[in-house]
């Protein structure tokens, strides 16, 4: 069944990219690729492992600088500001590593505190406190807050690391393979957990996975990304109604009902 946000407002475009190349060396990854996310909506980039999909993201995050094309992020043209504009606006971005990217050196509570700390000095303890109950609550760990990394689960680490970014509720979440690595009753949870991140957040999300599970669950849109380029784009339904072989054949290795 189509996956449906009734959140989504078609009208306001939180990311805008154009025309968009990065190579390294001779290596051409994306060429040319044009891709709109809006207020509310969850689009899923989907390809196979190296077509450039966490190339993209890191793009977006302005981790990497494009060759080529526009990259337009909550109205910045990610390229051309200045590195503190482009701080600012990653403080508005939830990037949730394929890593979950803890400090196992941090309990839970210390881990989601960090964040908070860097970049906002004036919180009382109080509140610093409640902010990590709010997020944990809101990924479903409340009990782990004093907890080290080292004494969770994989599932348990992924959700800590997604609660570590929703608590400088950011307008734009960035998911990159969030399901790579887990049993599937797992991965079934993180998406459930990206779709309720979406309903109760508000957040518009690009979503970087091969795995079609994810997709269906996930997706209000797919855009499946084949050798450099979109190739094929709208929901699940729509992009796998398709003569294209190469997505049939993606299909019929990865799907899962």
């Amino acid at each position: 069944m189509e996956k449906k946000n009734k959140h989504i407002d078609r009208t306001k475009k939180v990311i805008s990219i154009h025309d968009l190349y990065k190579s390294f060396g001779t290596n051409h990854v994306l060429r040319g690729i044009d891709l709109d996310l809006y207020q509310g909506e969850n689009v899923v980039v989907l390809g196979r492992s190296g077509t450039g999909k966490s190339v993209l993201i890191k793009i977006i995050a302005g981790l990497l600088k494009p060759d080529k094309g526009v990259v337009n992020v909550l109205g910045n043209d990610v390229a051309k500001i200045s590195y503190r504009e482009l701080e600012q606006l990653r403080l508005r971005i939830g990037f949730s590593f394929q890593s979950s990217a803890l400090y196992d050196s941090m309990t839970v509570r210390e881990n989601l505190e960090f964040p908070l700390l860097r970049n906002s000095k004036q919180l009382s303890q109080g509140q610093l406190t409640q902010a990590v109950e709010t997020a944990l609550e809101a990924v479903g760990l409340s009990q782990t807050i004093d907890q080290w990394p080292a004494e969770l689960s994989g599932g348990q680490r992924k959700r800590i690391g997604i609660a570590r970014t929703l608590i400088m509720q950011p307008a734009i979440m960035l998911y990159d393979e969030p399901t790579a690595g887990l049993d599937p009753i797992t991965s079934m949870e993180i998406n459930d957990l990206i779709n309720e991140v979406q309903e109760r957040f508000n957040t518009s999300s690009i979503i970087i996975t091969h795995d079609l599970t994810c997709a269906k669950a996930t997706g209000d849109r797919l855009a499946v990304l084949l050798d450099g380029r979109f190739v094929r784009e709208g929901t699940f339904e729509e992009v796998f109604a398709s003569d294209d072989e190469r997505l049939k054949s993606f299909y019929d290795y990865n799907f899962i009902t």
